[in-house]
């Protein structure tokens, strides 16, 4: 994807504008009042409101105000962004009234986006303001939590794909230029799942957008994790007897941890790396009736598919499978895969919607007509173009000093694991290994699930609300301090707060935590990151 040259000359003559639009627009401003802003001439761009708001005195237009009591005094500003003739991007710029770090953070947006990323008492622009950056997000065009406002609408996808996150940042440079009078000395965006895919959409597209960018677990190959999707759906439910119902997952769970937990030397409920378990569910087939504790053929020969991953008709993988190991919790199959009942899971949610209303703009579009090889290559000829960031040409973005630091849960049941490790590796093909070394870092996280939570240790600073001051702990400092000061992360420490607190080092993959031999299992300075011996080949 836009590797061809008019793709790059295009992308050539973005980046030159920019400056010139920015002159253009400060020609006649400089250190604005709050208010001041509401004037503003931005291309494209309508200021609906700029506003003081005192320290504690956000209320959001619903739910309730406490989570925002501690934030300090800003300068709130909106606005639409209008780049097409049925574009209606929505946006906010949130600006410290003191205290500004002198830097940008760009929010981003999970599913299928449809508003603004306000946080509560962590996260979105609370997070960010109370950390003193100036922030923004936007709604990327749309109203809502379905996909309902892309049928007939290709220019709302182009949008939500990356036009909006794109224009949102040039604009809130703007704004915070004529604000302060001086631009940001250093631009970050971090987010997750979709807001993952923002991001490195960024760094492919738009590389001059940011400095520093974390993309976890990015739902990058858009394309090809719905056909995954639909998949799973119609292997799951297309026949009844299929489905595997959410009260057999704790046993299969059981199964695979007693398989492969203590490969990695330390029993703990955790697969450090459920590629080389091996695991085979037939070990679950039951004997005789049918209950909680076994798999029928039929659920067996499911699963086998959910963990391999779809084929096309030359037997090319089109997305990885789901590993084994983390079925159970609340973010576990019961809300992605399997859902508590046939068709409730969210894959099921997300790979309907896109088919009715991105690729077949029918709403009535049914699941069991999914048909693998025509469907996949329907999406990716209509949608692959705006919604895919899996390009691996990230040297414009390295060129200039740019960071990206990727992380992924091994127990995500959302987005494949095994689906970022691949992106990552065309990276390194791409850019070579130590120009790869020197601006890409992934970092895999034993027992998380979907961008937080599962049994393993799963908070490390993946977003700017971390609060953490230290960069061994904290990814988002980690990355500024590789942008600012040239340190690149060998390791970053997760924490696992529950009734006793778990720590455990994240290494820089290839590279993998192993216990030292003594001393606490839950403690991470008991472990050490070392690079494992190739095993089993990874499924791809």
């Amino acid at each position: 994807m836009n590797n061809n040259k008019t793709s790059r000359r295009k992308f050539h003559w973005q980046w030159l504008a920019v400056p010139l639009l920015i002159a253009a627009a400060f020609g006649s401003v400089s250190a604005a009042t709050c208010e001041g802003l509401a004037d503003l001439k931005l291309p494209n761009t309508t200021i609906t409101m700029a506003q003081s708001v005192a320290a504690g005195g956000f209320t959001p237009t619903a739910g309730s105000a406490a989570p925002y009591k501690n934030l300090p005094a800003f300068c709130r500003v909106t606005g639409v962004i209008k780049p097409t003739s049925d574009s209606e991007i929505k946006f906010e710029v949130w600006l410290p009234a003191a205290n500004w770090n002198g830097k940008f953070h760009g929010i981003g947006n999970g599913g299928f986006a449809g508003s603004i990323s306000y946080g509560g008492p962590a996260g979105g622009l609370s997070g960010a303001l109370a950390r003193g950056y100036a922030t923004a997000s936007t709604d990327t065009g749309h109203s809502g939590g379905d996909a309902s406002w892309a049928l007939g609408h290709p220019e709302k996808i182009v949008d939500y794909g990356h036009r909006a996150i794109h224009e949102m940042t040039e604009k809130a440079k703007m704004i915070i230029k004529a604000f302060y009078g001086d631009g940001p000395k250093r631009s970050y965006f971090a987010s997750c799942s979709n807001g993952g895919r923002q991001a490195l959409m960024e760094a492919q597209r738009y590389p001059n957008d940011y400095d520093g960018i974390i993309a976890g677990a990015p739902a990058n190959a858009f394309t090809h994790i719905l056909t995954g999707f639909a998949w799973n759906m119609k292997n799951t439910l297309a026949d009844p007897a299929s489905y595997i119902p959410a009260k057999k997952l704790k046993a299969l769970e059981a199964a695979a941890l007693a398989a492969c937990d203590s490969r990695d030397g330390v029993k703990d409920g955790v697969l450090d790396d459920p590629t080389k378990c091996g695991f085979d569910p037939a070990v679950l087939l039951c004997k005789g009736e049918e209950s909680d504790e076994c798999l029928t053929e039929k659920q067996v020969a499911a699963l086998k598919k959910i963990y391999a991953g779809p084929r096309d008709a030359k037997g090319q993988l089109i997305v990885p499978g789901f590993t084994p190991g983390g079925e159970t919790g609340p973010g576990g199959w019961t809300a992605w895969i399997t859902g508590a009942t046939p068709a409730s899971a969210l894959q099921f949610f997300f790979s309907t919607q896109a088919f009715k209303n991105m690729v077949y703009n029918d709403p009535n579009w049914d699941f069991k007509s999914f048909d693998l090889e025509r469907d996949s290559k329907l999406a990716n000829e209509k949608l692959a173009p705006a919604l895919n960031a899996t390009d691996p040409n990230l040297k414009a973005f390295s060129a200039r000093g740019g960071k990206l630091i990727l992380y992924h849960g091994w127990n995500d049941a959302a987005l494949p694991p095994v689906n970022t490790i691949n992106y990552y590796q065309s990276v390194v093909t791409k850019l070579g290994k130590r120009k790869a070394s020197n601006s890409v870092r992934l970092f895999m996280a034993p027992g998380v699930q979907h961008c937080a939570g599962g049994p393993g240790p799963d908070n490390f600073g993946q977003m700017v609300t971390s609060g953490q001051s230290d960069p061994q702990h904290d990814l988002t400092l980690a990355l500024e301090r590789w942008v600012e000061q040239g340190v690149a992360p060998d390791q970053v420490v997760a924490t696992k707060r529950a009734a006793a607190q778990r720590t455990r080092p994240l290494c820089p993959y290839p590279q993998v935590a192993r216990y030292k031999g003594s001393g606490s299992t839950d403690d991470a300075a008991n472990f050490k990151c070392v690079m494992e011996q190739p095993g089993q080949n990874r499924r791809r």
